[in-house]
């Protein structure tokens, strides 16, 4: 069956109708995504979880905004993580259909809720770098601690809310409409608005960091026609540009891995996907957990701050890791010589 086709004398909302969108079938294929899955899971878990500890264990940075929404990227990938390989690896590899309609839209939404507040956060992020070098006198006031709160919570709301509409009403099955070719019981329109959204939140970060990268080039010709006139704002300048460099690999990256799926997914709303296509969506698609997995190492490497205290983080493990050595050891001499003195002990008795 090249395409996922369901009959007229069955439902399409029919729990059996999901076996149609499990379109690797080879034990080849399974295998291959499985180990995607679990490989980019693991590393993209383990990393974003040292991301947060690095920055909530340094005071000075979890007080900056800048710290708090690429903390909120980190968690989102986490989730994104945990949510997308469970659900994809017991849908695609082991074949999983003992669940409900409700029970498949609810991990949906969690998926793209997870996903949806990594773009949102790194869009925050954008924002924070366009306000530092755009208003730099004015940064600190307009970028409080309690605003980056506020914009967070506002950004994760918004996220579950749009998530958590196929689940509320708005699928094909409800709507008797017609159903995505890519997903079970998603509402084609759905998709569309959805796409719609990620694409709006692309364009936004785009403009940003086109704005970023143009006052960083100009901040680069003033430092150097002005290199021994300026002092701690020279230092500013020149954090604000590296930061607007790592961001930039960062949404390098962020195009390159969600491209393919978005492309994928808008054709399948005007045209009919052929299984070969279906099953690249299935391969593309672990891509996304490379952009999660990729995107702390850009932190570790470009952050100065992050760097530091991964750099302290290590040593303080080696200095525990030689001490619990030693100490054996000590202990070994320990009671060796306690054993020699009880042996003279009893030759002097």
């Amino acid at each position: 069956m090249n395409i996922c086709k369901i009959h007229e004398n069955v439902s399409k909302c029919s729990v059996n109708t999901m076996e149609c969108f499990m379109v690797l079938s080879t034990q080849a294929q399974k295998i291959s995504i499985a180990t995607l899955c679990g490989l980019f899971g693991t590393l993209c878990i383990f990393e974003n979880s040292l991301v947060l500890y690095l920055i909530f264990s340094s005071p000075r940075t979890r007080r900056k905004p800048s710290y708090l929404f690429i903390s909120s990227l980190a968690l989102a990938d986490i989730l994104a993580s945990i949510i997308f390989v469970c659900s994809f690896v017991n849908f695609h590899v082991f074949n999983e259909t003992d669940f409900s309609k409700e029970m498949f839209l609810l991990q949906l939404g969690g998926v793209n809720t997870s996903f949806s507040a990594s773009l949102s956060s790194l869009l925050l992020t954008a924002l924070d770098r366009y306000i530092s070098i755009s208003r730099p006198s004015e940064y600190k006031l307009l970028m409080t601690r309690k605003r980056a709160w506020i914009a967070l919570g506002v950004l994760w709301v918004t996220c579950a809310t749009i998530a958590s509409l196929p689940i509320l009403g708005w699928n094909c099955c409800t709507l008797n409409s017609t159903c995505s070719e890519l997903f079970p019981f998603v509402d084609d329109n759905y998709l569309s608005s959805w796409i719609c959204f990620v694409m709006v939140l692309l364009g936004c970060i785009v403009y940003a960091y086109a704005h970023v990268l143009w006052r960083a080039r100009q901040h680069v010709a003033y430092m150097e026609k002005h290199q021994g006139q300026v002092g701690k704002q020279n230092t500013r300048m020149r954090m604000d540009v590296m930061l607007a460099k790592t961001l930039v690999m960062v949404l390098t990256v962020l195009v390159l891995c969600w491209s393919p799926v978005l492309v994928l997914m808008i054709y399948s709303i005007f045209a009919r996907l052929s299984n070969h296509l279906r099953k690249v969506f299935a391969f593309c698609s672990t891509l996304c957990l490379l952009n999660s997995m990729v995107n702390p190492i850009i932190y570790a490497l470009r952050s100065k701050e992050l760097y530091s205290s991964l750099r302290m983080l290590f040593s303080r493990f080696r200095r525990q890791l030689k001490a619990s050595e030693e100490s054996p050891e000590a202990d070994s001499t320990h009671k060796s010589s306690v054993i020699e003195t009880i042996c003279e002990d009893t030759r002097v008795t």
